[in-house]
């Protein structure tokens, strides 16, 4: 670690950032500009971070736990992991934090101006992941997405300059389609961690069973209620589109993309007659740039 409050990568915040690579479409691809790109793989760090913090899903060795202060006993407890991930936050405003990733993200924080509370949100949405495995209804459901994703939109528009009332409202439809998007690839994973993220409303009115999320293969209620879900994120995406629109050069493909990542997943569960039970259906790299042509040429 330098005086400058940089690092070189270790293997927490090495196997952190590694991650990047197994999204639908790269966090920061090659041809952004290498700032936009430094900026928005240290917020992605954070993001990352955060979510390996409350699934529970940290590099074994407890590395990062002693990092943020947190004693071996306490290494285990994700509330007190994500409280103490909250006061190395405030350190990054205010003070010298203590985890390398935060290190990383404080020059971001100072040359982008950026604010805490998109990062608040996406603790606040780990926390409630502790303390909330079931959601009544859609709406209940869209208020997580707001502290789980739509903080991350925010701040891509905030990296890159770019934000404005109207383009954060587009960004948010974005952004919580896309949440949407991964729960519906991921029931069988979270229904693992004791988390269903399908409205109860919902699965009462498909008559899907907790049981039933628990099999090996869909049935067509099963099947129905996915393919709902799906529609409703369908439409968001649309709803969201505009924003690629909205803005032009090389952060026009860099949100086409997001918004084509979103669009080709949908095709890959539709492909899959909605049976998300077997595994996250995932779309072909082929697939996405053609969805990646669709959304720059505005078509739908």
């Amino acid at each position: 670690m330098t005086e400058t409050g940089t690092t070189r990568p270790g293997v927490t915040e090495r196997g952190t950032l590694d991650k990047a690579a197994a999204e639908n479409f790269p966090v920061a691809p090659f041809f952004l500009p290498k700032d936009w790109r430094t900026d928005l793989m240290a917020v992605y760090g954070f993001a990352r971070l955060v979510d390996d913090i409350g699934d529970g899903d940290l590099a074994p060795g407890g590395a990062d736990a002693r990092l943020l202060g947190v004693s071996p006993e306490q290494a285990e407890d994700r509330l007190v992991l994500l409280d103490a991930f909250e006061a190395d936050l405030h350190r990054v405003f205010s003070g010298e934090p203590r985890h390398p990733l935060l290190r990383r993200l404080r020059p971001t924080v100072r040359r982008r101006a950026l604010t805490p509370e998109p990062f608040l949100g996406l603790i606040a949405a780990n926390r409630q992941d502790q303390l909330v495995t079931r959601y009544e209804t859609y709406d209940d459901l869209l208020a997580y997405c707001e502290l789980s994703a739509n903080p991350v939109g925010r701040l891509v528009l905030a990296v890159t300059g770019t934000s404005t009332p109207e383009r954060v409202r587009l960004s948010d439809a974005i952004c919580t389609a896309l949440q949407i998007v991964e729960h519906l690839q991921d029931v069988a994973e979270d229904l693992g961690r004791d988390r269903i993220y399908l409205p109860a409303a919902d699965m009462k009115r498909f008559h899907v069973q907790e049981a039933d999320l628990a099999t090996k293969t869909a049935g067509a209620s099963v099947r129905a209620l996915v393919a709902y879900e799906a529609q409703r994120a369908r439409e968001l995406l649309n709803e969201g589109a505009p924003l690629v629109g909205s803005v032009h050069g090389r952060l026009k493909l860099l949100l086409a993309g997001f918004v084509a990542g979103g669009r080709a997943a949908l095709r890959a569960i539709a492909a899959a007659e909605h049976d998300v039970l077997p595994g996250p259906p995932k779309p072909g790299k082929l697939q996405l740039l053609r969805e990646v042509g669709v959304t720059l040429r505005g078509e739908r």
